[in-house]
């Protein structure tokens, strides 16, 4: 079993419409980010800054918790972890 990365609608143009990715066997969410860029290099842009960094606007889980809370990108996985890329939703009416 390997780690599978969430793709939410938002993104999946960058994916050929795929909603979930298998990126093999990785260690850290940075490695299975990497994977999926590396396939899907369309999707570059959408989730990291210029300067590398994952962009503050994306939210990443592993399972149902925000690696904000763990060790960011460097957080360590294991073999049927679900990585969830769900970009932040702005806006609404000015009351």
């Amino acid at each position: 079993m390997s780690v599978t990365v969430f793709i939410p609608t938002a993104l999946r143009a960058f994916t050929e419409r795929k909603s979930e990715i298998d990126v093999g066997t990785v260690a850290t969410v940075e490695e299975a980010i990497r994977q999926l860029t590396d396939r899907y290099p369309a999707i570059t842009d959408y989730v990291f800054a210029s300067d590398g960094q994952l962009k503050r606007f994306i939210n990443v889980f592993v399972g149902e918790e925000n690696i904000k809370d763990r060790d960011g990108i460097k957080t360590a996985l294991k073999e049927g972890d679900r990585i969830s890329l769900i970009p932040a939703i702005a806006g609404g009416a000015d009351e």
